[in-house]
């Protein structure tokens, strides 16, 4: 820091890079060691490790203990569960965000007490009908504490420059902290039942209150939405985005279930569920790792596009030969895209779009998201075709919206190009 605040010019005028750090915190702030991103990224780590505790308990009841046509109807009612919250995120917390002082860090804090009650309530209803409204506000509340996370992310760097390698460090934290959680998440469901897990994780997210309280409060608080920055978010940079990151949320969610109806129809041992999670684990945390050491020579939108194009070319080869590895490598070559493109997305998003309506932007998008995610998993629900056809799907979805792409940030920068003088123009 240089014992000064950085300042970053914007339309609304100078923002501080740090807005919660008043002058009088400052000594403070700068004799600790846990800087204002520290403090997100432990409460971001805190939150994965306790959200994994609650997938491995609800996920025996909800897929794996069920024949195969069953399970489709469990799962359709899940997708539908997990679109329906952000029929709430985004029209209300998405402004709450925004337009109070200290939003984006009380509103991750109470999603943390929110699902701290939830979980122990769950623990006592898991054979009942009562649980799937439970599960639904725990639904809710995640994906409140994911858009609040992402909107805090530049208030806590010093530069645009740096939000790729913010986000990325991010992610590898919630990955970790994931990591961490599953084994122990796994030893207590066998040991003790979910209703335990539910319980040990409904302890980890009251630690999760108090980490998120430790985030900077903001300095200031945004004013109603102006025409202007309405407008900002259909700028063509990141409207061209969207689509793209759209089409990549549609293949991660038709992927996902997809591979787990295949393997379950074909009979297919634990260990092969564990392999393809593998493969799509160490997918997901290259490509966390990737993106930001693209960003030194590319910009977020090139990455983006690469994160679409490269992997359909080896899954089409994939389907030729389809079988284990190939579904193997079709869940890695997917995680990979995934991570890498919801990297530069969100860093183009956050160098693009307003700081106002940050909260507001990101709520939106994630809904849009979400949405696309679950058609693609309706999709696999109810699509009960071989593996080889599922993969070559996945390919051609990939390479189309991936050229779509580039073609539309080839249009985006060629007006960046000045005519010569005296040349004519048009």
């Amino acid at each position: 820091m240089n014992g000064a605040f950085r300042v970053r010019e914007t339309d609304a005028g100078p923002v501080r890079r740090y807005p919660a750090a008043t002058t009088e915190a400052r000594p403070r702030l700068e004799s600790t060691t846990f800087t204002p991103f520290a403090r997100l990224a432990l409460a971001h780590a805190v939150g994965v490790c306790a959200d994994v505790f609650v997938t491995v308990s609800l996920a025996d009841s909800i897929f794996f203990s069920a024949p195969a046509g069953a399970a489709r109807g469990d799962v359709l009612l899940y997708l539908l569960l997990t679109m329906a919250p952000f029929a709430v995120v985004a029209p209300i917390l998405g402004p709450l965000l925004d337009r109070t002082r200290g939003g984006r860090r009380l509103v991750m804090a109470a999603t943390f007490a929110g699902r701290a009650v939830l979980c122990v309530a769950m623990a006592d209803a898991l054979d009942e009908l009562v649980l799937y409204p439970l599960v639904f506000g725990t639904l809710v509340l995640s994906k409140g504490a994911s858009v609040s996370k992402s909107a805090l992310v530049p208030a806590v760097t010093d530069s645009p420059e740096e939000l790729v390698a913010a986000n990325s460090r991010l992610a590898l934290i919630g990955v970790i902290g994931g990591v961490a959680g599953g084994p122990i998440a796994a030893v207590l469901l066998k040991l003790a039942g979910p209703e335990w897990v539910l319980r040990v994780g409904a302890l980890i997210f009251v630690l999760g209150v108090a980490a998120a309280l430790a985030i900077p409060r903001a300095r200031h608080v945004a004013r109603d939405e102006t025409p202007e920055e309405r407008e900002a978010l259909h700028a063509p940079s990141i409207v061209a985005a969207g689509g793209a990151m759209a089409v990549v949320r549609g293949v991660v969610g038709f992927t996902t279930f997809f591979a787990a109806f295949v393997l379950k129809k074909q009979d297919e041992a634990a260990w092969v569920y564990g392999v393809v999670l593998l493969a799509s684990a160490l997918g997901n945390g290259l490509g966390t790792i990737a993106a930001p050491l693209l960003r030194r020579r590319l910009r977020e939108e090139w990455i983006l596009a690469a994160s679409l194009v490269v992997p359909a070319v080896p899954l089409l080869f994939a389907a030729r030969e389809y079988g284990r590895p190939s579904l193997t490598f079709a869940a890695f070559a997917v995680a990979f895209a995934a991570a890498s493109a919801r990297l530069a997305f969100d860093s183009l998003l956050q160098r693009d779009g307003h700081d106002a309506v940050r909260g507001r932007a990101f709520a939106r998008f994630e809904t849009r998201f979400q949405i696309v995610w679950v058609v693609g998993g309706v999709l696999a629900t109810v699509f009960f075709g071989g593996g080889r056809s599922g993969v070559f799907l996945v390919s051609v979805v990939l390479l189309f919206g991936g050229l779509t792409y580039v073609g539309a940030v080839r249009r985006q920068e060629a007006p960046r190009n000045p005519p010569a003088p005296g040349a004519p123009r048009g």
